[in-house]
């Protein structure tokens, strides 16, 4: 059996963030500015970052779409975002959405003003949905690791966690050690996962840690859906999307997501969040995978969509995810240069040695394994 490895001591900053005003329903009025942004692969070629300010300030507008608040930070971010350029309105669509979602709403509301500008994408989604994305470079787009974006710029990954097990003190007595201990009579009714994995990319990151803890691979997660099996045969599977409140009301007491996203939902929550809410992440075989920005190529407000790409690429904002128990792309970059929080760092307990992260390959396979066999061995 695996030894549990326990988050503490994050010092989160992921509460009491105010629900952001909806979308105009009208298209943006096009100007020469936003044509010629529409097409900038970086702000040099768009005239210079003081110019891409300038146009993003004129349009007013930034559409972001599924990023909850207590999500890798993102409450702060898109606050940080706000205080540094005030003249841009943040619109934050469908803050609990999948993947999958912000994808349907770049389809659907194409050519709208309410359209996502930008995306934040798990890796089965993104890569099976290039066609909706432009080529973008920050300006340090030297910071961020060859292996963690695109060659021309169609999109950068940008913080990562570990699966771990949360759960409620109160409820589960003896803590979780790895995936089998779910599989015990205690776990009656009590363990839920973050949406449908053939959906949501959080989803199958537990499918796929399930399938490295039980004698799978990267190369093949079938024995990952045979484990949700066998936890839905023994009762224990709780079919209910977890969230903060969830949580916090003791519905959901067992939850198998990223890192981050349990310790935001625990005390750092503050009165929010469940005090009783603990963190464990199997050593071993550990799972991250990243997530990834990219452009939607028919923005309707290309010069903020851009602007919103260099901030989240900047050490403040690297930090904040940093702060949430995130890791960022530019972690390296930054403790060469010496702009890396610290003592976030050291919170977090030290960037992730080993960890395994599934290939754009591998996560190809892995989505063919879940559309052919999660509906039929969960009967749904």
């Amino acid at each position: 059996m695996q030894h549990k490895r326990p988050l503490t001591g994050l010092a989160l900053a992921a509460t009491a963030i105010v629900t952001l005003a909806g979308c105009s329903a009208t298209s943006s009025a096009s100007t020469a500015d936003d044509t010629a942004w529409r097409t900038a692969t970086s702000a040099e070629r768009g005239g210079g970052m003081d110019a891409l300010v300038k146009a993003a300030e004129a349009e007013g507008k930034l559409n972001v779409i599924a990023l909850p608040p207590t999500w890798a930070n993102y409450g702060k971010i898109i606050d940080g975002f706000k205080a540094k350029y005030p003249g841009i309105t943040v619109s934050s669509a469908n803050p609990n959405g999948s993947s999958a979602d912000e994808v349907a709403a770049v389809k659907s509301q194409e050519g709208q003003a309410t359209a996502p500008d930008v995306l934040d994408l798990g890796n089965a989604v993104l890569q099976a949905n290039t066609d909706l994305f432009t080529d973008y470079k920050v300006a340090n787009w030297q910071d961020i690791p060859d292996h963690l974006k695109d060659a021309d710029g169609l999109w950068t990954r940008d913080y990562t966690g570990l699966m771990s097990i949360g759960y409620d003190s109160t409820k589960v007595t003896t803590a979780p050690e790895d995936l089998d201990d779910l599989l015990g009579s205690a776990y009656k009714g009590k363990v839920s996962i973050a949406g449908d994995p053939t959906q949501a990319n959080q989803a199958a990151s537990a499918v796929y840690l399930a399938a490295l803890e039980n004698g799978g691979s990267a190369d093949d997660i079938t024995k990952g859906v045979d484990y949700f099996g066998e936890l839905k045969q023994a009762g224990n599977f709780q079919n209910v999307l977890p969230t903060q409140a969830t949580v916090a009301s003791g519905e959901t007491p067992v939850v198998i997501q990223w890192s981050y996203n349990n310790l935001a939902w625990g005390p750092a929550a503050g009165a929010s969040g469940n005090q009783h809410w603990k963190t464990v992440v199997p050593e071993g075989q550990a799972l991250a995978s990243y997530y990834a920005q990219a452009i939607n190529k028919d923005a309707p407000h290309p010069a903020a969509a851009r602007l919103w790409q260099e901030y989240i690429a900047s050490p403040e904002a690297q930090n904040l995810y940093l702060q949430a128990g995130a890791f960022p792309a530019t972690l390296d970059a930054m403790q060469q240069a010496g702009t890396v929080d610290d003592k976030a760092l050291d919170a977090a307990g030290g960037a992730p040695k080993d960890a395994v992260e599934l290939t754009d390959e591998q996560v190809t396979a892995a989505a063919k394994v879940l559309a052919a066999k999660w509906s039929a061995t969960m009967g749904s």
